[in-house]
């Protein structure tokens, strides 16, 4: 799934200093808090992902990298490095950015809603899809079919059987948390923690959910369609928002995670965004030049041998390769020629031979140009 520029996200230039960046993810912050929009996934996908944004702008080292390599340097295009994409709940970006939620009468950290209550967020789950090349390539879209907690159809989630199967939690009175004033020398201190008898939620089930137990959820399959964009690599993390098991007793879905898993293909070898095809020729062709036909991920093409082409010569196929999975130009399919020499011959192939192998233009005579393998890679590459 493809991610947005995290600049575009905050709505700000390459160029905006710290200042700009948090006070930018404060208004965002702000506008789509789940206090502010309750039960609604669009503000709330739109609040982890300016919350991902701002926890890499604002770290001087993660934004260097980002602004080097993009989406890729951070992981695997699919989440902070360490950050969101590797499982932070809507519980971490309180308790990490609590300062910038602080005078507007939202509720704390660790996830609780106005009140205190807590919000449960469902796990992640973590799948792995296989792709071809060509697959790669073009971008694809992949049905998976994956089992996990889904709402229970028959509470809507709250865990108890009918709307008279709960109430109001009697140690917190609704509010999710406890509060215990202490005396110091200091004098008195009050200190608030989750109320250990609703564990949040404010309310206790009286009557459970005879489907689900009082969970809330229930275990089932779905089938999930997966955008995978052009260019992407092996062992490359993905990240599809609210597609992971759901949170219990009205809570919210955690994320499905997809790791790349690329096929072996039958003769191409992939180096980065480009492509390596060894090419056997036989020893006329080598000798004669001719024309010969290469495969690329798109049909086959033709590419001229030109006469006395040397076994190892590379030729580049410029744009015939892979593209960037940030969009930042297509690779080159590398051929390798390699010429083929003959392990059976016949009797009158081995007199044709013979009558060459002491011909002056038989002999082996390189030149300044017919240069060693290794001087040719490293010509090649720089």
């Amino acid at each position: 799934m493809s991610k947005r520029d995290y600049y575009e996200v905050l709505g700000v230039s390459k160029s905006a200093e710290d200042k700009e960046i948090k006070k930018a993810y404060r208004k965002l912050a702000i506008k789509y808090h789940p206090d502010k929009n309750p039960n609604d996934s669009v503000a709330e996908e739109k609040f982890k992902e300016a919350a991902e944004a701002y926890e890499v702008l604002s770290d001087a080292q993660k934004k260097a990298r980002y602004d080097q390599f993009g989406h890729a340097g951070m992981g695997g295009a699919a989440g902070g490095h360490g950050g969101f994409g590797g499982g932070m709940s809507m519980d971490d970006i309180f308790e990490n950015f609590g300062d910038i939620f602080g005078g507007f009468g939202f509720g704390g950290g660790n996830g609780r809603s106005s009140g205190g209550r807590r919000v449960s967020r469902g796990s992640n789950i973590r799948i792995k899809v296989s792709l071809t090349l060509e697959e790669i390539a073009e971008g694809v879209e992949k049905k998976v079919k994956v089992t996990k907690d889904n709402v229970c159809s028959s509470c809507k989630g709250s865990g108890a059987e009918g709307s008279s199967g709960h109430s109001t939690c009697g140690t917190c009175n609704g509010s999710g948390q406890v509060t215990r004033v202490t005396n110091t020398f200091l004098g008195q201190m009050q200190t608030s923690s989750t109320c250990p008898a609703c564990n949040g939620q404010g309310t206790v089930i009286t009557d459970k959910c005879k489907k689900c137990n009082g969970k809330g959820v229930e275990r089932g399959e779905a089938v999930i369609p997966i955008n995978i964009p052009a260019g992407v690599e092996d062992g490359m993390q993905l990240q599809v928002s609210g597609q992971g098991n759901m949170g219990s007793r009205g809570g919210v879905a955690g994320d499905l995670l997809v790791v790349i898993e690329e096929k072996t293909h039958d003769y191409f070898q992939r180096e980065g965004q480009n492509l390596h095809y060894d090419l056997f020729v036989n020893f006329a062709d080598a000798a004669l030049g001719t024309q010969i036909v290469v495969p690329t991920l798109k049909g086959k093409v033709k590419i001229k041998l030109e006469e006395g082409t040397q076994s190892g010569k590379l030729l580049r196929l410029r744009g015939k390769g892979l593209p960037s999975v940030n969009g930042y130009g297509t690779g080159d399919i590398i051929v390798n020629v390699n010429v083929w020499t003959p392990q059976k011959i016949s009797s009158d192939e081995k007199k044709i031979l013979e009558n060459l192998r002491e011909s002056e233009n038989f002999k082996p005579n390189p030149g300044k140009k017919d240069k060693g393998f290794f001087e040719r890679v490293k010509e090649y590459f720089n």
